[in-house]
């Protein structure tokens, strides 16, 4: 009986600490500036009361953040949508995986010169993403809205050298996305990000000229190095983001304009 007891008494030690050390896990995550880093925020304030500590560290940029997390610098990123983790895992050899699916950003189109996209002249230029990704995505946008025609071989892997007609002979500005807001002073148009739309004050529902449909493949995902996919804390970080309370969040604040899309990876 008194090893019985002795045993209960160490399970039960154990399970303590055990709980203790969950309690006290910290994660740095990986946003940019905008609806990723404002709804990270809220995350952080769900996820403390399960016992887990976030850092958030906004990025400027799209490429670091992957990188970093690659490199052990970041436990988790949120601010990339599939095709461009998908890529940018073959072109740069990363171990990541999706541990679960937080927002939909519509790329919107927007210009400072003219009111609808029948207005843009021949040799208008017209500003993309210079990421494969993001850039391929600004002309699926433009296809939609009827301006040029691409390649259907090419699926979402989509460049310049893709568009096969192009009536108007739109030129298209290559740019940093985070650039794309300030550029609208020079160009006729700009393809831009939501989160930057959003950053520089931009309404995609209400100033954009032309916007992505809801069908997007471009849904955005949550990140983790796949050694560390099925952590205990990764199934917090996910379990969190998808709290009734975020939902709430995304849908007050941003009226449709950035779109909660909470499941699983298949």
């Amino acid at each position: 009986m008194r090893f019985l007891l002795k045993l209960t008494a160490a399970a039960v030690l154990t399970a303590a600490l055990t709980g203790q050390a969950l309690a006290n896990e910290k994660i740095k995550v990986g946003v940019t500036p905008g609806a990723h880093e404002e709804v990270m925020e809220q995350v952080a304030k769900v996820a403390a009361k399960k016992g887990l500590d976030i850092e958030i560290i906004s990025f400027s940029d799209y490429v670091i953040p992957n990188q970093a997390l690659d490199d052990g610098d970041l436990q988790a990123n949120s601010f990339q949508h599939k095709p461009y983790l998908d890529n940018q895992i073959k072109d740069r050899g990363y171990h990541l995986s999706v541990v679960g699916y937080n927002i939909l950003t519509p790329m919107g189109i927007y210009s400072d010169k003219i009111k609808d996209l029948s207005e843009l002249k021949d040799g208008a230029e017209v500003g993309i993403p210079n990421d494969p990704t993001n850039g391929g995505r600004a002309l699926l946008v433009l296809q939609s809205q009827g301006l040029i025609k691409v390649d259907p071989a090419a699926g979402l892997s989509v460049s310049p050298l893709d568009v096969i007609e192009n009536p108007k002979h739109i030129k298209f500005v290559e740019l940093d996305a985070a650039q794309l807001p300030r550029s609208l002073t020079d160009l006729d148009a700009s393809a831009i990000n939501t989160n930057y739309a959003l950053e520089a004050g931009l309404n995609p529902i209400k100033d954009s000229i032309a916007i992505e449909g809801n069908n997007s493949p471009y849904a955005n995902v949550i990140v983790t190095r796949t050694q560390d996919k099925d952590a205990p804390w990764v199934k917090t970080l996910v379990e969190s983001y998808h709290d009734e309370s975020i939902r709430k969040f995304i849908e007050t604040k941003y009226q449709g304009s950035v779109l909660p899309v909470f499941k699983l990876p298949e």
